[in-house]
């Protein structure tokens, strides 16, 4: 990869970087506040990173995201779980580095194998907001189980049939989402820039 190639991926990724705290930080640019809990639309950016600069990026960027997140449940909570949950790394950071894991690893492999943009951006787009989605509430669940049921009103008994209607709704809206828009800013991005799809690290 020569200086200018690199030069540009850098520029790239700071933009990305930029972008993504933005999102942590200001309301409603990557969280949708709805009472109890947020519609996360901030997964995108992550998945765009790792499919357009790779997975190693695509991480980098979770990790920002994660970290922020930690930064703004301490700082500015929107919601009474954050400063109860999203203060704990395990479920503010580790999902978000995975996002861009799992999106840039099922990218690479579909896109090898079938040659096609695509279907291969739209399956990593919906593979890294379940990652996201599942996990996060997931480990809610199992770490914060009581405090986590009475926020939602319910018994801890019923706290599983809550989260999976959130799965159910948020998660189908999220998925839908990124199926949606990730495709659109992806191909711009291949068309407009020295990125390609082949040329991922």
């Amino acid at each position: 990869m020569n200086t200018k190639n690199k030069a540009f991926r850098l520029t790239i990724r700071g933009i990305l970087t930029a972008l993504i705290i933005l999102q942590v930080m200001v309301p409603f640019l990557g969280y949708i506040p709805l009472g109890i809990t947020d519609l996360t639309i901030i997964h995108i950016t992550v998945i765009i990173a790792a499919i357009t600069l790779g997975t190693k990026d695509g991480m980098f960027i979770g990790l920002v995201w994660g970290i922020f997140t930690v930064i703004r449940a301490f700082t500015s909570p929107t919601s009474p779980l954050d400063t109860l949950v999203f203060t704990n790394p395990i479920i503010s950071v580790v999902p978000r580095i995975l996002v861009g894991l799992v999106a840039g690893l099922i990218f690479g492999w579909i896109y090898k194998h079938k040659k096609n943009l695509t279907l291969s951006v739209i399956l990593s787009a919906v593979a890294g907001t379940l990652t996201n989605t599942i996990l996060v509430l997931s480990l809610m669940g199992i770490l914060y189980t009581k405090p986590v049921a009475a926020a939602y009103g319910v018994d801890p008994s019923a706290l599983l049939g809550v989260l999976g209607t959130i799965v159910a709704t948020n998660g189908v809206t999220e998925v839908i989402g990124a199926a949606i828009i990730t495709p659109l800013i992806v191909k711009a991005l291949f068309s407009a820039t020295h990125l390609k799809p082949d040329n991922r690290n």
